[in-house]
């Protein structure tokens, strides 16, 4: 296979069945995950009460777990909020207590230890605002799918757009079987970061794409598979930047941008590692796999286009 000089020449369309093989592997875990062990749903969508709590020092985490299962809420999580003078607790919804009752028992534990805690905030969360909340989030993911299919379909041809939602699908049931398998919570900061998720990969998946597209229209020799490789290996270079720059901002949030934001910033980490992924081995491999040629990309030519003009009358 010849590759073009200046760029590296990597067979990646010869790899895409051992790709296949490990992608299906991926689903297979997550996806058996999702149905025995489900998501491990934050307050944001099963309800329950959230309490902001502030001290004059710093305080640790380890203790404030302690007074909280004394008290009778061991299951409720307590995170730095912030600063690590200020605590966020969240705590699940109680048939036998009301959200004011519980905000109360908390706050009054907290206050037996530390005269100095001073709650700051109490927000509760029905039920039914979770359950809306659930469905209106599945529908903002299939609704981001569906437009997204349209626009590939449109911008490039219908075996594109079905390899570039083959490629986000797989990036979101992966991304969500690693929150299932190590049951991290999930809540409405992931789900903002499944949405960035699909639009960076589906970036990285256009800019692979419109390489394609002109290599079909500029390559006269060469079967499919050698226009892919090209086109991959020609944006691979850019490919790998955007990704690393964009892991260093990441790696640096979840290290240093506090407990709160963890989830987010593994989200994205997850997101940005198989959707680069994606790109190369499952758009370019569904789309070649669909059968898409280089006559399916050539401009139409016009009527007419192409003859002789015979001048004389």
């Amino acid at each position: 296979m010849k590759i073009l000089s200046g760029t590296t020449q990597i067979d990646f369309m010869g790899k895409r069945k051992l790709a296949l093989v490990f992608s299906l592997l991926l689903i297979l875990i997550s996806l058996g995950s999702l149905f025995t062990r489900g998501l491990a749903f934050g307050i944001d969508f099963t309800g329950g009460t959230l309490i902001e709590v502030a001290y004059p020092d710093s305080v640790d985490l380890g203790g404030i777990r302690d007074l909280l299962e004394e008290a009778g809420y061991g299951d409720a999580q307590a995170q730095h909020f912030g600063t690590s003078r200020d605590i966020l607790i969240r705590v699940a919804p109680r048939a036998d207590r009301a959200s004011a009752e519980i905000s109360e028992d908390i706050l009054a534990a907290l206050v037996s230890a530390d005269a100095a805690a001073e709650m700051r905030r109490v927000e509760f969360v029905g039920p039914q605002v979770g359950k809306e909340l659930t469905e209106q989030g599945g529908l903002a993911m299939l609704y981001a799918l569906i437009g997204i299919l349209i626009y590939v379909a449109l911008r490039f041809e219908y075996r594109f757009s079905f390899g570039a939602v083959a490629a986000l699908v797989h990036d979101v049931i992966i991304t969500l079987g690693v929150f299932s398998v190590l049951q991290i919570e999930f809540n409405l900061t992931v789900l903002a970061a499944l949405l960035a998720v699909i639009g960076y990969s589906l970036n990285d998946t256009i800019v692979v794409f419109d390489r394609i597209r002109e290599n079909f229209r500029k390559m006269r020799k060469g079967t499919p598979e050698m226009v892919m490789n090209n086109s991959i290996n020609q944006t691979l270079s850019r490919t790998l930047m955007t990704s690393l720059t964009t892991l260093l901002v990441l790696l640096s949030l979840f290290f240093m941008g506090g407990e709160i934001i963890h989830s987010f910033a593994l989200a994205l980490i997850v997101g940005v590692f198989v959707g680069t992924y994606s790109s190369i081995f499952i758009a370019c491999s569904s789309t070649l796999a669909l059968g898409v040629s280089k006559a399916d990309l050539m401009p139409v030519e016009k009527e007419g286009e192409g003859k002789e003009v015979d001048d004389q009358p």
